[in-house]
């Protein structure tokens, strides 16, 4: 499992005052934010090895998920380890490509050390925010009620009426539309790392 994209000393930081009976809900917060924004990123984010499992196909490239790409250490292609392959970027380069057999695609299993070290501050604040507003929905009712979703629309005081609005939002957790892109298009989303140790 990977650690948070964010401490809760980096909430303090940030200005967050957390109470010692809130550190634990606060840590549960910041786990949740950081899996939001991995998974809309369609990449760890932070420094991670990983091994993962791609179609092989004829060309010499073989593209990588969720860069940047630090190291590779091992390349089996096919149950077959190979050697002859170089790092670029964020690909594999092959001389003679990564497919053993014309008629069907191969398989290549890739254990690579990837990601961000240290995590991006952007990305530490973002998540932070969305622990913080998290912490604070649960402050806002006693006993944790305060997390249920209430998105209120109008409200009025004489003969008490209360309009609710559904904006798809359950939770501080979900993430904009506008955000989810930019994070994806930042972290080369699209392709989930599958394994990671």
């Amino acid at each position: 499992m990977l650690a948070s994209l964010a401490t809760v000393a980096d909430c303090e930081t940030r200005g967050l005052t957390v109470t010692a009976e809130e550190a634990p809900l606060l840590e549960v917060y910041l786990a949740s934010a950081s899996a939001a924004v991995r998974e809309a990123a369609g990449a760890p984010i932070s420094q991670t090895t990983s091994t993962i499992t791609l179609e092989g196909r004829t060309g010499a490239w073989l593209r990588l998920p969720a860069p940047p790409v630090v190291a590779v250490s091992q390349v089996l292609l096919d149950g077959e380890e190979v050697t002859d392959y170089r790092v670029r970027t964020t690909d594999l380069w092959r001389r003679t490509g990564w497919q053993t057999v014309c008629e069907e695609p191969s398989q290549v299993e890739v254990t690579y050390t990837h990601g961000l070290d240290p995590v991006p501050a952007d990305i530490v604040d973002l998540v932070c925010r969305i622990a913080a507003q998290t912490l604070v929905a649960y402050r806002s009712g006693l006993g944790g009620e305060g997390l249920a979703a209430r998105d209120v629309r109008s409200e009025r005081i004489g003969d008490y009426s209360v309009t609710y609005g559904d904006d798809g939002g359950v939770t501080e957790l979900e993430l904009s539309d506008r955000l989810r892109r930019r994070l994806a298009a930042r972290f080369g989303g699209g392709a989930v790392v599958v394994g990671s140790r």
